[in-house]
């Protein structure tokens, strides 16, 4: 985006900060220069001129990327028009996609060689959080997240039934407590079996204390004691007499029983057992992408500075709970003494990661020598990475990274060719800071077609750096109906999820993930439960991601984080793998086959409902986004049932009425009279909250409800389908009429 001469004018009567070919914002130069930048030990006369030459010799090789894509689709959008009324042909249009450089040819076999990367992604299989970087309490949360209250998830959810007087309102309800202390034993018999007997027919726990070390036993009511199945599972203990806390570990993932006499629900349990504490979300990605709203250099500021914050372990969030003032900040880690009476310590917090945005857009926290604003993922690489050198904690916190590894998550790179660029973005901010080469980590998001088809040559570009594939159907969905938008007519959504395609492309990442070696040094990741408040289903559901080969899944809040860890407690993920490994690989044409179909025989009813449910979801996201620069939030669906939204969602929703509108399913005025009508039930949805500005009140003065309609009405020529152009457009439009009050 080019930037007016005005701007530019006015952000130096700011005292903008020109330095050669650059000109920096007021907030991020601050932010720089007196926060991190010391932070770090690095001079600013070093600094800048080092980002100039970055940004120069890089940004002509991001622009020919993106320019790379914007062919492509036109070329693909040319041939399936030229073919209209044809038959489907696999061959002709694979040919088509390797003529066009689409699809490269595949190299030799090989095996990544990522070195130094922590065990968190290297060898334990368990849950991901993914939280907005931007909202300091969800952040901070996240990375607490590492261990969670099996009792409280299970109480607090409808993981537990509320029938025959379980219900969760009101005081505490001794049969739902008992029924979660059923739960609970159930999952220990199953999880640290003892020899011969339930742990409900434990008396009390303790330790033996033979020559080779302490052995963990449970006493019985006639006086007999009982090992563990598997002595080797006990790790620890803390504390001593009427309250103790004892480890174990099964599949490397660590459980906690909490034994406390004093406590309220221990002094009436079995054993005294008042808690099971499950070591949860193992890491977490603190995302600057899909689930902020970050338009301009102070919004961007505003992240850098939490990351900054988790980095140095001095992040805090103070918030009113109840008429209450609460302050948040980043727990200690949890100390213990092994069988052998030797301290050790366990960090009290996920491995933090940080998701930095794609190729496309950019920002105005830095203009070029032209006066434009500067690609944001480049910015984005560096700043990431300065705020993370700052990875020195307190002397009673470990690091978050204890190999001196930098992770970085890359989103929405289209082929290797761009993955390329990747490493050799990171490769040039190691060398501005002087890190040894590879210490920045890159995780590879599979949620871009492209990167699909070619994901072998993907993680080969990466293969010294790469820490993490994972599959996204949500933005993968919506690339697909992008990139086959002039084929034909795409299914309901529905539909869509059951095709040849989505089931290849779920188990060709994982296929290739093994394949390449990442077993053992990186993270097979599947994508997010998207409903926080349905953990049952959840529950039955989601077990299916270990067993599909992944050793990291999506979980949107730390209770969800707590209950899928039990997933990953009855899946050896590794064994799991190494038999997966045996199995052919996924279907590639099946992955290049479209989920299009003929929609005539729908009802004028199920067409209607589909462009209901897409538009109520593009309204309900769109209108927080616009109007308050949420980009991440619990948001009802048309049946009031909350679903966690970010920016994917809203990709898919309006591409595929983009899709529909296109082939003439549906008209212009049915749109825009379902916008109308959907706008009435969001504001309803929102009624409760003071701070909301009802659309439906007058629809051409709401920003919100314009740049609704402009995500389908303009779907078909965004790049790639993707929402941020238009987002950052009427947010920027939003906090300018904000300001202007």
């Amino acid at each position: 985006m080019s930037v007016s001469p005005a701007m530019v004018e006015e952000m130096s009567s700011e005292e903008a900060r020109t330095t050669g070919a650059l000109t920096i914002s007021p907030v991020f130069a601050q932010f720089m220069d007196d926060e991190l930048l010391p932070a770090i030990g690095v001079d600013p006369a070093l600094f800048w001129p080092g980002l100039a030459s970055i940004i120069s010799d890089l940004t002509p090789l991001n622009r020919a990327l993106l320019e790379k894509r914007e062919e492509m689709q036109q070329a693909i959008d040319a041939w399936h028009v030229a073919r209209r009324g044809q038959a489907w042909d696999k061959d002709e249009y694979t040919g088509f996609l390797k003529s066009l450089g689409y699809l490269v040819p595949e190299g030799e076999a090989f095996s990544v060689e990522t070195e130094n990367v922590d065990p968190e992604i290297a060898e334990i299989a368990g849950p991901q959080l993914v939280v907005p970087v931007s909202n300091a309490r969800f952040a901070i949360n996240a990375a607490n997240a590492r261990w969670g209250s099996l009792y409280d998830a299970l109480y607090g959810t409808d993981a537990i039934s509320e029938d025959n007087g379980q219900e969760r309102a009101g005081k505490y309800n001794p049969a739902r407590g008992a029924a979660v202390i059923r739960y609970a034993t159930e999952f220990l018999d199953a999880t640290l079996p003892l020899d011969g007997v339930s742990h409900a027919d434990v008396n009390a726990y303790g330790l033996d204390h033979p020559n080779a070390g302490d052995v963990f036993v449970a006493s019985l009511a006639n006086g007999d004691t009982v090992g563990l199945v598997d002595p080797s599972q006990y790790a620890g203990h803390q504390g001593e007499g009427t309250r103790c806390a004892y480890l174990f570990k099964n599949n490397s993932l660590h459980i906690e029983m909490l034994v406390d006499a004093t406590h309220p629900i221990g002094k009436d349990a079995t054993a005294n057992l008042a808690d099971v504490v499950l070591e949860s979300a193992i890491s977490t990605i603190q995302d600057c992408e899909d689930s902020v709203a970050a338009v301009d250099a102070e919004d961007k500021v505003a992240v850098y500075r939490n990351w900054l914050g988790l980095m140095q372990s001095d992040l805090e969030a103070t918030f009113d709970k109840g008429g209450k003032m609460m302050t948040r900040s980043l727990a200690q880690d949890r100390v213990y003494a092994d069988p052998h009476g030797e301290n050790f310590a366990l960090s009290g917090r996920s491995l933090m990661l940080v998701r930095n945005v794609g190729h496309l857009m950019a920002t105005d926290a830095v203009l070029d020598a032209d006066g434009n604003e500067v690609f944001e993922g480049i910015l984005d690489a560096v700043v990431t990475t300065a705020c993370a050198m700052t990875d020195r904690r307190r002397d009673d916190m470990q690091p978050n990274s204890r190999t001196g590894s930098i992770y970085i998550v890359k989103p929405k790179m289209h082929g290797p060719h761009e993955v390329a660029f990747t490493d050799t973005l990171f490769g040039r901010v190691e060398s501005l800071f002087k890190l040894e080469p590879n210490t920045i980590k890159v995780g590879v998001m599979d949620e871009e077609r492209r990167t699909s088809t070619n994901l072998a040559e993907c993680i080969r570009a990466v293969r010294k750096r790469i820490v993490f594939i994972n599959t996204g159907f949500l933005d993968r969905t919506g690339d697909e109906i992008h990139t086959s938008m002039q084929a034909g007519t795409v299914l309901r959504k529905e539909a869509i999820k059951q095709e040849c395609w989505i089931l290849a492309y779920e188990d060709r990442n994982v296929d290739v993930g093994i394949a390449c070696g990442l077993p053992g040094r990186a993270q097979i990741g599947k994508g997010m439960w998207a409903m926080p408040d349905e953990m049952r289903q959840m529950l039955d559901t989601k077990q299916a991601h270990p067993e599909a080969g992944a050793n990291c899944a999506w979980v949107p809040s730390p209770t969800a984080a707590t209950l899928h860890a039990m997933h990953y407690h009855a899946v050896d993920v590794r064994a799991r793998q190494d038999e997966l490994a045996k199995r052919e690989m996924a279907s590639l044409d099946d992955i290049l086959t479209p989920p299009l179909g003929d929609v005539s025989g729908l009802t004028d009813d199920e067409i209607q409902a589909e462009l209901d449910n897409n538009a109520q979801g593009i309204l309900g996201y769109v209108v927080r986004w616009i109007d308050h620069g949420v980009g991440c939030s619990k948001v009802p669906d048309i049946k009031d049932v909350g679903l966690m939204e970010d920016r994917a969602t809203l990709r898919i929703s309006s591409q595929h009425m983009a899709n529909w509108l296109l082939h003439g399913v549906v008209t212009k005025a049915q749109v825009l009279d379902t916008f109308t009508r959907m706008a009435k039930v969001v504001d309803r949805q929102n009624e409760g909250d003071a701070s909301y500005e009802r659309m439906s009140d007058d629809y051409a003065s709401s920003i919100a409800f314009q740049a609704a309609c402009a995500l389908v009405f303009e779907g078909c020529n965004q790049p790639s389908g993707y929402t941020e152009p238009l987002l950052h457009q009427y947010r920027r439009q939003k906090k300018a009429e904000l300001a202007g009050r």
